[in-house]
């Protein structure tokens, strides 16, 4: 085996022994082997897909230093926190330490003590820290909020663009990009940005299926905000406003009515905002208002919800703010709570930027504005808004598939009426003048312009002025209308004069009255508690934040909810039951595990409840492995796959009966090759290709994989030569390369 197929193969025994974890997810794999054979890499996974533990568990497996680009001091500090409970040497290095304190830092880097270090752009590119780091063992770069690269991101960050000289300070080590949310233009530009060679391009599913999107009309804004509070009492939830003044104002009539909340914003003095914060991390309070200065740095995993009080500008903007709830995995809602006013307010505030800013600016506003007006899965917006396919027919995850939203039933009438009022107040008029002339205001302006004197005058009388106003915005957003001139006149489109002649199909919607706005009673959330002793979990729950305390970390540092619910499903009550829940490491082990058995047992003891409880569904396998030879521990997975490969079953087979993608089957395959000593790569490699192969690699040499790739003009995929290279590995002496 290669040295960087062994360090591969350690991996699984790193995220088993750190983390407690028993597999990777979609894309992990492939994006730490990027790491391990030196090959740049941009790798999108979406906020709680795991995109840390892609650069986190390679550091520990190789020799070396890995240095982390993180944006803000918070993140740097739950990150290195995290890691550190876990058992592994990282740390910062920022502006709020001391000297002596990055000193220490320092030193332990020279006597290669840690394997992280997490920094700011701005202070990695000092010419001093940059000769500082040519005199160590630098592994890799990991680049985190990559998309900060980019001006044509939602949030550029010029600092991030001294990051450019690393390729030519470091020629020879892997730079790798990590974001959660970036459009093509902007992961290209990241590329080109950092000057990366060749990359790994590494695209997750942009899907959050674990997040309930609700979208709603605002009206009374607290009192919308109340109801989606109490339905998550005792959890955290993060309330945005677009204002700062917003923000003092809703935090304000929230403690009033009892609720702890905390404002933040950056017109808050420093020691508030950042006292704010840590209130909400070490569940001091439950809820955060905030203006969107809060977020990037909060690595937060048990947020259960989100509230958009006001829409934001772009729909890369609302992925990014609502990936903060349900870090986790478990379920966690988003609502959103628009008016027609936000998108005004965007655009008077934009009309400043220079023509080309300011078109992309209307169009990504054009974007959350057919968000919050259409009647299409909400899922399947946001996937498709990053050129991706959607296929689920109902993701019974949204306020559309869960049937709480009413469509009209007569669209076509409706909408010929509302614009043939815009057609006989000569398009002259904006959007809530024509809801008023509709609905049959008695409003002076109407009558002295004589508008009730108009055959559209009441036709929507028994509507509301606010139910119509949004069939208009429905309308606007579906093509049929437009807004002109400085003060935003409704005119028809092309399409509009179709529909008025019935040769166009709208569709309209209207709050349902089928369910509560509050009900949040998903079959996701449901599930997510299946079997979960809740008087336990809040039992731990409350040991966790006891244990944070003593500890100086954030109670989610310790454990996450993931963890809790599955130590409230399993009830162990001996360590090495508490070593097989999910997320428990063996570090933690050691450190939690007398402490939280014994709470479990004395609460099954008074309860007469059974403990020890197996769970299959996640049970953590420690099977032996099938073959002497080889020491891998093999997970559940893969077991499966060398059973199937033994049969003879072809990559595409294995592939869809792991539910592994291509590149992990053909990672597991060339495990099951070494571990096998099997010198034939039939079937997954033709005779003659194996044959090409071993010619190139005689040359070459079968240490690193690129050489042979390269040699044979890019023509041959890196997985085939990994099948070909495992096999030639084992031919006798005589006969290998």
């Amino acid at each position: 085996m290669t040295k960087h197929t062994d360090l591969m193969s350690s991996l699984s025994d790193v995220l088993q022994q750190y983390w407690g974890y028993d597999s990777f997810r979609p894309l992990q794999a492939e994006a730490m082997r990027a790491i391990l054979e030196n090959r740049d890499s941009v790798v999108i996974l979406p906020t709680g897909g795991g995109k840390s533990i892609c650069f986190q568990a390679p550091a520990v497996a190789m020799p070396g230093l890995a240095v982390v680009v993180s944006p803000l001091i918070s993140l740097m500090k739950d990150q290195v926190d995290s890691l550190t409970e876990c058992g592994i040497a990282a740390a910062c290095v920022n502006s709020s330490m001391s000297q002596s304190e990055r000193q220490n830092v320092a030193n332990a880097i020279r006597r290669g003590q840690l394997k992280l270090l997490y920094v700011a752009p701005e202070r990695l590119c000092t010419e001093k820290m940059l000769d500082f780091l040519n005199g160590c063992q630098v592994s890799f770069f990991a680049i985190d909020e990559a998309h900060c690269i980019s001006a044509w991101g939602h949030d550029f960050r010029p600092e991030y663009r001294m990051l450019q000289q690393l390729r030519t300070r470091f020629p020879g080590i892997g730079v790798h990009a990590y974001t959660a949310t970036a459009t093509e233009h902007v992961r290209h530009d990241i590329s080109a940005q950092l000057g990366l060679r060749e990359p790994e391009w590494l695209i997750g599913s942009f899907d959050r299926p674990n997040l309930v999107y609700r979208v709603q009309r605002k009206s009374d804004v607290v009192t919308q905000v109340r109801a989606v509070i109490d339905a998550h009492p005792d959890e955290s939830g993060i309330i945005y406003c677009i204002s700062r003044r917003e923000v003092d104002e809703l935090a304000e009539l929230l403690s009033r009515a009892g609720y702890k909340a905390r404002p933040y914003h950056a017109g808050l003095p420093d020691s508030d905002r950042m006292r704010h914060q840590d209130e909400f991390l070490n569940e001091g309070t439950n809820i955060i208002v905030a203006t969107v200065a809060f977020g990037m740095g909060i690595d937060k995993s048990n947020v259960r919800y989100v509230i958009h009080t006001g829409a934001p500008k772009s729909l890369e903007h609302y992925q990014q703010e609502t990936g903060r709830a349900g870090r986790d995995g478990l379920a966690a809602e988003c609502w959103l709570l628009w008016s027609a006013a936000n998108f005004m307010t965007w655009r008077k505030m934009q009309e400043d930027l220079p023509d080309d800013a300011k078109a992309q600016a209307y169009e990504c506003l054009k974007g959350i504005e057919r968000f919050c007006t259409g009647i299409v899965c909400r899922h399947k917006t946001l996937v498709e808004h990053f050129n991706q396919p959607y296929e689920t027919a109902n993701c019974q995850a949204c306020d559309v598939c869960l049937d709480q939203l009413d469509l009209v039933s007569d669209p076509l009438i409706v909408s010929q009426k509302i614009l043939s009022c815009v057609v006989r107040v000569k398009e002259s008029f904006g959007a809530d003048y024509v809801a008023q002339v509709l609905v049959g205001s008695k409003d002076a302006r109407i009558l002295g312009n004589g508008h009730d004197e108009l055959s559209t005058y009441g036709l929507l009388k028994d509507e509301r002025k606010e139910g119509v106003r949004d069939w208009i915005e429905q309308l606007s957003s579906q093509g049929f209308l437009e807004r002109t001139g400085e003060y935003n006149t409704l005119k028809l489109t092309d399409e509009g004069w179709k529909l008025l002649k019935g040769q166009a199909i709208p569709r309209l919607l209207k709050p349902s009255k089928k369910k509560s706005s509050a009900d949040s009673g998903t079959k996701l959330e449901a599930d997510s508690w299946e079997g979960v002793d809740r008087d336990l979990f809040e039992i731990l729950r409350v040991l966790r934040r006891r244990v944070a305390e003593g500890h100086g970390v954030p109670p989610f540092v310790i454990f996450a909810d993931t963890t809790l619910r599955d130590l409230a499903r399993r009830r162990p009550t001996s360590l090495v039951n508490f070593r097989q829940v999910h997320g428990v490491g063996d570090k933690k082990t050691t450190d939690f595990g007398t402490l939280f058995t014994e709470t479990i047992r004395d609460h099954c003891q008074q309860h007469q409840l059974s403990t020890d409880i197996v769970a299959p569904s996640v049970t953590k396998s420690r099977s032996a492995p099938s073959d002497a030879s080889t020491a891998l521990a093999l997970s559940t997975t893969k077991q499966l796959a060398f059973d199937l490969f033994r049969e003879g079953k072809s990559l595409e087979q294995v592939a869809t009966v792991t539910a592994r993608s291509p590149s992990t089957v053909t990672e597991y395959l060339a495990e099951f090759i070494a571990a096998t000593q099997q010198c034939d790569p039939a079937p997954w490699l033709s005779d003659s290709l194996f044959a090409q192969i071993r010619l190139v690699a005689s040359t070459t040499g079968t240490e690193k994989l690129k050489p042979i790739f390269e040699a044979m003009e890019s023509a041959v995929p890196y997985d085939q030569i990994r099948i070909a290279v495992a096999c030639i590995k084992n031919l006798p002496p005589e006969k290998s390369p």
